[in-house]
């Protein structure tokens, strides 16, 4: 039988998607499930990897049971993830020895407070990875759980443990627990990985104290094949993982913005916007990472990003948190029945602000609120808190390149909102498209994958792909805008650096 699609693991915070899409992109079949979050404390966020696997098969299992996609007809499978979340197993039982720790989580910020007492420590790190040290990124994860849970440490000494971001995890269990394998875009948010030179970091590695035998191996984010899939574990098939990237890198695959200057933003449960940069790495005086783009054929695309903690996240909180709206769509039609938030500002910090600001102590915050604030202004408030986060990053990426951005690509679960769209158009002054498909980290992995096996030719057939479904223009004044946008600035200066340390 002929193998004519192209399957993507998106594996996400909230939720696990799978898609299928054939030569001309078009999505066939997808599927998806939700997986769950664990709050063992204040700040922390953590999920079970077996269920994050089991979230794998199950999306597949869907899939195949319709009968329209058969699992002989996938040509190659791409994955996607959630990057730092970061796990460590017992490589003979196969068993985690504890919780993946979320990319969000700040449970290691004391961590981050001692290597930042290491003399020289995050200038070396920033020049060597384009970050800064933070409870984001994984290194401080693995000292957590070898620091914290018993029994590991022997177990490392013993040869037994393996680490990886969720990407791992999942090629290591697709190959039926043999490839050990990451990609360079998920290694590059460790602390690890040299960004220039494209391998684990002695020196670092060293410096912060991981262990060098619990890395996987590096590979690049589109090849013949990262792993192949064991035909015991995935359906009687064995197919190329040719693959691989996480879900910010992805996405900008997605949106096509191969040459410099092009700049994408994701509105999940986070936002994040990718900015490409060209072929070589560029440091940031403004706040933002300095980003391994991609590895395709060879080739080495950098850039710069920014990550905001709580996009999407800001109207779940709405709904499971404060409870004023039962669905995320409510937020939309209560924030168009006033004309503005009466000067209310939601600062969604709920785990600390990250890009530009860089605060782990940095705590919600909703200000101006009189006797006349209702929750259509909160509504609304914390639509736009996803607009002025956007601006703060665009800002710094403007400073550091010195170049006005044309226009914005937009992609992600919170695109919907149309009430949002209009609002990021108008308090940037640009316009922003919105393409015909938005799962946009899903559509990134097949790309890679469908690359690496001659699927698709180049990246030039894929820009022929991707298509306009709406632009937004501004309507603000310049004024509007900045009055606005200066409140912001003036709320977010209130909730920085609120927590005890």
């Amino acid at each position: 039988m002929q193998r004519k699609y192209i399957a993507a693991i998106d594996q996400g915070t909230t939720s696990t998607k799978v898609i299928v899409v054939n030569h001309e992109s078009q999505i066939v079949e997808q599927a998806s499930r939700d997986i769950k979050q664990y709050y063992p404390q204040p700040g922390w966020v953590e999920h079970d990897a077996d269920d994050i696997w089991q979230s794998v098969l199950g999306c597949f299992n869907e899939i195949f049971a319709r009968d329209i996609v058969k699992p002989e007809e996938i040509a190659a499978i791409g994955i996607t993830d959630q990057r730092e979340t970061t796990t460590l197993w017992n490589s003979k039982t196969g068993e985690p020895v504890y919780h993946a720790i979320c990319w969000q989580s700040r449970q290691t910020a004391p961590i981050c407070e001692r290597m930042k007492k290491q003399e020289g420590l995050e200038e070396l790190i920033n020049q060597k990875t384009g970050l800064l040290i933070d409870p984001y990124f994984s290194a401080s994860k693995i000292k957590f759980i070898l620091e914290n849970v018993s029994g590991v440490q022997q177990q490392v000494d013993a040869g037994e443990i393996m680490m990886g971001t969720v990407d791992t995890w999942l090629m290591w269990n697709l190959s039926g627990k043999r490839a050990h394998v990451i990609d360079y875009t998920n290694a590059s948010r460790t602390l690890l990985l040299n960004i220039h030179t494209l391998d684990w970091d002695d020196e670092l590695i060293d410096k912060i104290g991981v262990p060098k035998s619990i890395l996987p191996q590096l590979k690049p984010s589109s090849c013949e094949a990262l792993a192949m899939t064991d035909p015991d574990v995935f359906f009687g098939q064995e197919i190329p993982i040719s693959g691989d990237a996480g879900d910010q890198h992805a996405a900008t695959i997605g949106q096509t913005c191969f040459e410099p200057g092009m700049a994408k933003n994701t509105y999940g449960t986070s936002m994040a916007l990718f900015m490409n940069i060209g072929d070589k790495p560029l440091k940031s005086n403004y706040g933002l990472t300095t980003d391994l783009g991609w590895v395709i054929n060879g080739k080495v695309q950098y850039a710069f990003e920014g990550v905001v903690f709580v996009g999407g996240a800001v109207v779940q909180w709405l709904r499971d948190g404060l409870g004023i709206i039962k669905e995320s769509r409510e937020c939309d039609l209560l924030a168009e029945k006033v004309e503005d938030t009466g000067n209310v500002y939601l600062v969604p910090a709920f785990t600390g602000m990250c890009a530009p600001y860089w605060d782990p102590y940095a705590r919600g915050m909703l200000i101006g609120v009189t006797r006349g604030t209702t929750k259509e202004h909160i509504c609304r408030a914390a639509l736009e808190s996803m607009g002025y986060q956007t601006r703060d990053v665009i800002e710094a990426m403007v400073a550091d390149t010195g170049k006005e951005l044309p226009s914005l690509r937009v992609d992600g679960g919170a695109t919907k909102s149309e009430f949002l769209l209009q609002f990021q158009a108008d308090i940037l002054g640009i316009p922003v498209e919105l393409p015909e498909i938005t799962s946009m980290a899903a559509l990134g992995a097949a790309y890679l994958a469908g690359l690496g096996i001659g699927f698709w030719k180049d990246t030039s057939e894929l820009k022929q792909h991707w298509k306009i479904a709406k632009t937004y223009y501004p309507r603000m004044t310049k004024e509007k805008r900045d009055e606005l946008y200066a409140g912001w600035k003036k709320a977010v200066e209130r909730s920085l650096n609120w927590a005890e340390k």
